[in-house]
């Protein structure tokens, strides 16, 4: 357990970096408005004399004190951490690399950081069960006291964060952010499923037990077997059913070729799955 927990800690001190890295240097100097606490402190550092890092900290330490009041004192060590981080490390960020300006002056390539460094980051952290915070906690807060269904209440509070770009700033940037909003979300789910992704196997063969022997000892996986009858053929056949990682499905492809090349496989990319080896139920 001890080494799970620095495992996660670990990624999640990397993953909040990220997603502070991305909003800091290419967010931030930009005034892209999508997206939760940090585009609501850059819509509010643009009106009140205060940089979007202070916003944001504030921001952030509000919805955590409404988590605690809310939600009690173990509504989320992860995601209070994460939070914490993020809301340091933007601040330290603004003390150590002043921008008075973007980066570059192509805001296209300015915009597609600021989308998938913080895009990755979350993806990493929803995928050990963790957050960086935000709007998150206000997720919580209403799931526990209400019926609001809370992936539209985020979608309309993120929309409502984004149009204010066409208030404060001009077209162009409003624009950029409205392609930041819609963008944000399929990059994240892409990502959750390309760092899940497994392959599932369907073997059908007349002799199971050295293919499952190579799946037990040498992939350190295993597998279920099922008898089966050919519908033309009505031969008596055998069928493996297993899941693990792209590397290993590469493997195990080239043995059964080589044990068993009559054997028919039926070879799929599954990202959600559950049970001893994988995900906890």
């Amino acid at each position: 357990m001890k080494k799970d927990s620095i495992k996660d800690y670990t990624l999640i001190t990397f993953s909040t970096l990220l997603i502070a890295v991305g909003v800091y240097f290419f967010k931030f100097p930009n005034n892209f408005t999508f997206g939760g606490v940090t585009g609501l402190a850059v819509a509010v550092g643009k009106v009140l004399p205060f940089s979007p890092s202070a916003v944001n900290f504030v921001v952030n330490m509000m919805l955590l004190l409404l988590g605690f009041l809310f939600l009690g004192k173990g509504f989320g060590v992860r995601t209070v951490y994460s939070s914490m981080l993020l809301s340091v490390s933007l601040s330290a960020m603004q003390y150590l690399f002043p921008l008075d300006k973007p980066l570059t002056d192509d805001p296209m390539l300015e915009l597609v950081f600021a989308i998938v460094l913080p895009a990755l980051g979350s993806a990493i952290l929803f995928n050990i069960g963790a957050s960086s915070g935000g709007t998150d906690i206000v997720a919580m807060i209403l799931k526990k006291y209400s019926s609001i269904n809370i992936g539209n209440a985020l979608l309309a509070s993120d929309l409502l964060i984004t149009l204010s770009a066409f208030f404060i700033f001009d077209i162009k940037t409003f624009l950029f952010s409205m392609l930041g909003l819609f963008t944000k979300s399929l990059v994240i789910d892409n990502v959750i499923e390309s760092i899940n992704m497994c392959k599932y196997f369907n073997v059908v063969c007349s002799n199971p037990e050295p293919i499952c022997d190579f799946i037990v000892h040498k992939l350190g996986r295993s597998a279920t077997v099922c008898n089966a009858e050919g519908a033309f053929s009505h031969e008596e056949k055998q069928i493996i059913f297993t899941v693990m990682s792209r590397y290993q499905a590469v493997m195990l492809r080239q043995y059964i070729k080589q044990v068993e090349p009559g054997a028919f496989i039926l070879i799929s990319n599954t990202s959600e799955i559950i049970g001893k080896g994988f995900h906890n139920v």
